[in-house]
């Protein structure tokens, strides 16, 4: 995928500083782009994940939702697709020229501690999240943690979207901004749900290595098998009671930029669309992100975490109930602030886990977004 013309290239720069509310995402293996805007300033925030029931725009909603993070909806009061579309949507735009005159908020860059800090605070976390596991409360546990990477003057978001489809031809790559969430980018493997009429589909994916020369043939560790088979097993059972006619394919190993993991695959049928809202609150957030049993994970996360993950590993995508949907967990991204990017990594964690290969598993997640800046 190569920039579009400089207008519009820094037409959609500017747009990451306006009050307008956007997104740009390009799907697996394909090579354009959709383009969703909303013309009205005001930010449609929502309460509830059921909210979204008969619904249509980009979502983007945090791994927990508070007054402070709430789910938003982009209203898609213009689309497109491909730049030439793109390019004539935007041009059209009545506010294009106040928007181009829009300038960075100034503001200092804050990057929190050494590396030697960074290590040491997640130590901590990590022991606070093994003790009840190992004392059984929990399955599992996903600890994330955040790092932050300077950003240069002529630093581009476009441009690093661009980069990011060419580098990912296997991830969802999205660009998306809102007065209310700020700027988001990332590059995520896994479909929450994705599908359009009866015919839907969503995935269990955990279990992660770095690529090696024979990927097919990725000799997993008992631990990664146990983790995977925990998210596919919570995944099952939401697809029995919502859908019917249900097929899997897995666990097999699929590629995601420089990383492998366990991937399961679960295809069904829909009778009734108008209730997506319903289906994506029990499936968020899966195990793959958060832990088991779901609630009591969901509820000591944040405790214990030891800061607030916002949009990451929530979902963001394209909803609509009457055409194709297709949505995902938030996973490889990053929040773009006027200096500097705040990224973001977890891993899932079980009473056999080493906090020394869990940190490295986070460094080598983190990679997918610092390889692109």
């Amino acid at each position: 995928m190569i920039l579009p013309d400089k207008h519009i290239h820094n037409l959609i720069d500017c747009l990451t500083r306006s009050n307008f509310s956007f997104a740009i995402y390009r799907l697996p293996w394909t090579d354009e782009c959709y383009f969703v805007m909303q013309t009205n300033p005001v930010t449609e925030t929502l309460n509830d994940i059921a909210d979204l029931n008969g619904k249509k725009g980009f979502v983007i909603a945090p791994f927990r939702i508070t007054e402070e993070q709430p789910l938003i909806l982009i209203r898609p009061d213009i689309t497109a697709f491909d730049w030439t579309e793109i390019g004539q949507a935007l041009s059209s735009f009545r506010y294009k020229d106040a928007i181009l005159s829009c300038k960075k908020i100034p503001g200092e860059a804050v990057c929190p501690f050494t590396e030697e800090e960074r290590y040491s605070r997640y130590n901590d976390a990590f022991d606070r999240f093994m003790e009840p596991l190992q004392k059984k409360a929990f399955k599992k546990l996903v600890l994330s943690r955040p790092a932050f990477h300077l950003l240069k003057e002529d630093f581009s978001p476009l441009e690093t979207f661009i980069k990011a489809c060419n580098e990912y031809p296997r991830m969802m790559i999205y660009l998306c901004h809102t007065p209310t969430t700020g700027t988001w980018m990332g590059s995520t493997p896994e479909i929450i749900l994705s599908g359009h009429a009866q015919n839907w589909n969503t995935v269990a994916l955990a279990g992660t290595m770095a690529v090696t020369e024979n990927q097919e043939s990725a000799e997993w560790s008992d631990k990664n098998k146990e983790e995977q088979a925990l998210v596919a097993e919570y995944i099952r059972k939401i697809v029995k009671r919502h859908g019917r006619k249900m097929t899997e394919k897995g666990p097999y190993t699929a590629r995601a930029g420089q990383l492998v993991h366990l991937k399961t695959d679960f295809h069904f049928q829909l009778k009734e669309t108008g209730f997506l809202g319903d289906l994506l609150k029990e499936l968020h957030p899966t195990p793959a992100v958060c832990g088991l049993p779901k609630a009591e994970a969901y509820a000591f996360i944040p405790e214990n975490e030891g800061y607030e993950r916002r949009y990451y590993s929530g979902f963001i995508g394209w909803l609509d109930p009457e055409g194709a949907t297709d949505i995902y967990v938030n996973l490889r991204c990053m929040e773009i602030r006027s200096h500097e990017v705040k990224l973001y990594a977890g891993g899932g964690i079980l009473p056999s886990s080493e906090v020394r290969l869990e940190w490295e598993e986070t460094e080598e997640k983190l990679k997918t977004m610092k390889n692109i800046l």
